[in-house]
């Protein structure tokens, strides 16, 4: 009997072979005796009635096997049996899953059949190997002006998209979906709210947005490792396209979310809590999904993440080690979405680290020099708002007054417009210019 042979058929045995029982509940974790099952394993627990209850093993402690359930424990007891199913998770993958919902095993749930899936590809990968990736020199349109404009994206660049709660986080991502030029989308709604999946489906994504994606849920009240199995279902299925050729869009919603279940799991697995109560698996797990986005030999893949700010924080401790393994950020402001500016990106406190990689000379101008103007105007907007400022005393302050009201419209977007991104850099070049020759005028007269 060859090795191959003989370790096919040990892995067949093993999953019959190897049981333990449950002695006790830890938090959102059940502690399973004799059973030697390793880490990411999936488990199904024994129950009377209702059928069993499918875990994963997240760890060990005192002997004990800990496994995560992914549904209800109601009606499981002390010394219920508990059976190990397969050594790691595979998901079915292919061109059928186009235009569907689907959850953190990559079922449907939107009511149709199920589509005919000619693959499996494991769901727990590492990240591409450093000098197999290209760099990334080419630019994608993503159909938003204050993007294309003023912080230009390129093909396999990750972003995230930092904000408070109900700044509009959700709607820039339905026009990125809508709008960008990528060939296949992937949208994770990671621990949203059941009412908004709908809502997001229907109002910011629409049936021309649907019918180039694939959308993965996992609403809020779903437990904690179906949220964290749910981003790397998203991941994976934005992978399968990639490796295909395909310029994927990869957004996800939010990146916040992940990391609180991440939490929840790390302390049932017994981890001490660090930063803000989150423990140090936290701030492992995040480079392990964020690393598989990016270019590839064939194809790539462009994400946008949100993170949810807490208390308009962006130096709380997600924020800040998200911030520092991305390729840039976009923080939506609340103060600009309430004078509806819409998206409410500001651009002083956002910055594409790659946009000298994608973006024109010309353009690169363009923007430092929008840039100041907003940075002048921000600095003296308390001078500016009560009155104080003496037009002709700055002549820098004069034009960045002049230029506030056509930044501001250079900026607004209807969520269902789609900008052209040779329009908009010729909008901002053509802008640029008006106002240096209306400063100029100023000083002739």
């Amino acid at each position: 009997m060859t090795v191959e042979h003989l370790t096919a058929r040990v892995a067949a045995i093993m999953p019959a072979a190897l049981t333990g029982c449950v002695v006790r509940t830890e938090g959102a974790a059940t502690a399973v005796a004799g059973f030697p099952a390793p880490i990411g394993s999936v488990v199904e627990i024994q129950r009377q009635a209702g059928g069993p209850v499918t875990g994963e093993v997240i760890g060990f402690r005192d002997e004990l096997t800990l496994v995560c359930p992914w549904g209800e424990m109601t009606g499981v007891r002390y010394g219920n049996r508990v059976r190990l199913a397969r050594t790691s998770r595979d998901l079915r993958v292919g061109g059928g899953l186009l235009g569907r919902v689907i959850d953190a095993h990559g079922r449907t749930v939107d009511g149709r059949a199920e589509p005919l899936l000619e693959e499996r590809i494991v769901v727990h990968r590492s990240a591409p190997p450093v000098f197999d990736r290209p760099r990334i020199d080419t630019p994608l349109a993503t159909g938003v002006r204050a993007i294309d404009g003023l912080l230009p994206c390129g093909r396999g660049q990750r972003l995230g998209i930092f904000s408070g709660a109900g700044v509009g986080k959700s709607a820039l991502l339905g026009m990125l979906a809508r709008n960008s030029e990528a060939d296949v989308n992937v949208i994770g709604l990671i621990g949203e709210r059941g009412r908004e999946v709908k809502e997001f489906l229907e109002n910011h994504l629409g049936p021309e947005g649907l019918a180039k994606s694939v959308v993965v849920v996992a609403t809020s009240d779903a437990p904690a490792l179906l949220r964290l199995e749910a981003a790397r279902t998203a991941t994976t299925v934005a992978e399968y396209f990639r490796d295909r050729g395909h310029h994927v869009l990869l957004a996800m919603d939010s990146l916040t979310r992940f990391a609180m279940a991440q939490r929840e799991i790390g302390l049932a697995a017994g981890e001490t809590p660090a930063a803000r109560g989150y423990p140090p698996s936290v701030f492992g797990a995040l480079p392990k999904l964020l690393e598989r986005a990016g270019p590839a030999a064939r194809g790539s893949i462009t994400a946008f993440y949100t993170v949810l700010v807490e208390g308009d924080d962006l130096n709380e401790p997600v924020s800040d080690a998200v911030r520092s393994l991305l390729d840039g950020h976009l923080v939506l402001s609340r103060p600009l979405a309430s004078s509806g500016v819409y998206p409410a990106i500001d651009v002083l406190e956002s910055i594409s680290r790659l946009a000298r990689d994608v973006a024109p000379d010309v353009q690169l101008a363009a923007i430092s020099r929008l840039r100041h103007w907003l940075a002048d105007y921000r600095s003296h907007a308390d001078v500016i708002a009560i009155g104080a400022y003496r037009a002709g005393s700055n002549p820098a302050l004069d034009a960045a007054i002049r230029a506030r009201a056509a930044i501001d419209r250079y900026l607004r977007q209807e969520p269902r417009e789609r900008a052209v991104r040779a329009d908009s850099q010729n909008r901002l070049a053509q802008m640029i210019d008006q106002i240096v020759t209306g400063m100029s005028e100023g000083q002739a007269a």
